[in-house]
């Protein structure tokens, strides 16, 4: 393991102990206060004495933990770590988790300069392929003109679309079997979910143009396939990419997007409904606090929000308010959705893939709706939200609307 990883692994478990330590403190002085305060004026002294030696003693443990954690991740570092080591986040598993802690702690990872602080990235054999004419031309020998690029979900990484089927088949991912069909070349990313989705459809959107100036051959047509908050990242960076008038905008014939919460996930709305009333009480206030803690990036999974407009200079923890706005579709591509139930219809329109419902997936709101259009969708019924990742009718749908691209300079969906 790699001394600056070590370090960063201290720094990861001493915020971790400092964040459980807060929400200890927290609920401590809350039912602390709520019996002081049955007392009456009579519990003013105790309650002064008590309250400052709680807040040293917590100061102290806090700082003490944290010091110890610091101190032996220094001391690892200069003495069991190896520099020559690869990476522990060219271990997938290890990757996995990292994924995951980003995805709920990433944009304060990102803050503290934690090297594992996920970073948008091309992966290519569980390396990241840097964005030079060389380095892509050595990654990708045998380029072609049309590119697949797949962005992954919340908390995950590329090796995602590696998901083997819950069918029991043999399936390879769905960027080899495109390669092999219809000759695209599959791009995979890596990125740091806990960041708002709009910052990382600006990324997304920069890297792309990047991308098309220094691809070994000429582009012929780009395509977008994002699953869960990665159809989001896609739309946003669409946005973004057309807005900064870049060139690879012209090349996009279809986004497809894999369960994605166009219109907001019930579980985030759920969290935030809870830590709103967790709130109202001062016993459970830290609790809520400690639910605040969690990324931009989840957080903007409440109602699908793609532009900085949508959360800027807004209270991130206001209890269930809509503010994103609409975000049109590329004029010269044709936007996809799937969208699944895992159980039968009355059931499934209620619950959905256990993550998004199906209306949400569709764009279909009776305030706010996404323009698609029902042709160019598909629903499903007995799949999780995971089971998109890799399914025989999915690849199947996706095949059939790839093969059929529009041709450029035409409008191949009505906004409505």
């Amino acid at each position: 393991m790699q001394g600056h990883e070590i370090r960063s692994l201290a720094d990861l478990a001493g915020e971790g102990t400092r964040v459980l330590t807060t929400l200890v403190r927290d609920v401590h002085h809350g039912i602390a206060g709520r019996v002081f305060k049955s007392v009456g004026p009579a519990a003013k002294p105790v309650k002064l004495i008590h309250n400052t030696a709680a807040s040293g003693i917590y100061t102290l443990v806090d700082g003490a933990i944290r010091g110890s954690l610091y101190g032996a991740g220094a001391l690892a570092a200069a003495t069991v770590s190896n520099d020559d080591d690869d990476t522990v986040q060219a271990h997938p598993r290890v990757a996995g988790a990292i994924a995951a802690v980003n995805g709920i702690y990433g944009d304060e990872l990102a803050n503290r300069n934690n090297d594992f602080a996920l970073s948008m990235q091309i992966r290519r054999k569980g390396q990241p392929v840097p964005l030079t004419a060389d380095s892509l031309a050595t990654a990708f020998p045998k380029a072609t003109g049309r590119i697949a690029v797949f962005v992954h979900g919340w908390c995950m990484t590329e090796r995602s679309w590696w998901r083997s089927p819950r069918t029991g088949e043999s399936l390879r991912p769905y960027g080899k079997r495109l390669r092999k069909d219809l000759g695209y070349t599959p791009i995979y990313l890596r990125y740091n979910s806990g960041f708002h989705i709009s910052q990382n459809g600006q990324e997304l959107a920069d890297l792309l143009d990047r991308l098309h100036t220094l691809w070994p051959t000429p582009v012929q047509e780009l395509v977008l396939v994002g699953h869960s908050m990665g159809g989001l990242v896609s739309r946003s960076a669409c946005h973004y990419g057309l807005e900064r008038e870049h060139a690879w905008t012209r090349a996009v014939r279809h986004v497809v997007c894999l369960g994605s919460p166009h219109l907001g996930a019930d579980l985030e709305k759920g969290v935030n409904l809870a830590a709103w009333a967790l709130a109202r009480l001062p016993e459970t206030r830290g609790v809520a606090r400690f639910l605040n803690t969690r990324s931009a990036g989840v957080k903007d999974l409440r109602y699908g929000a793609l532009l900085d407009e949508d959360w800027r200079d807004c209270d991130p923890d206001e209890v269930l308010r809509d503010r994103c706005n609409e975000v049109p579709f590329l004029p010269d591509a044709v936007y996809h959705f799937v969208s699944t139930t895992a159980a039968p219809r009355v059931l499934g329109l209620l619950v959905g893939d256990h993550l998004v419902r199906p209306k949400s997936a569709a764009g279909r709101g009776r305030v706010r709706s996404v323009p698609f259009d029902a042709a160019h969708g598909l629903t499903l019924t007995g799949l999780t939200h995971f089971d998109l990742l890799n399914h025989p009718r999915v690849y199947d749908k996706l095949l059939e609307w790839l093969d059929t691209a529009p041709a450029a300079g035409q409008s191949p969906q009505v906004a409505g």
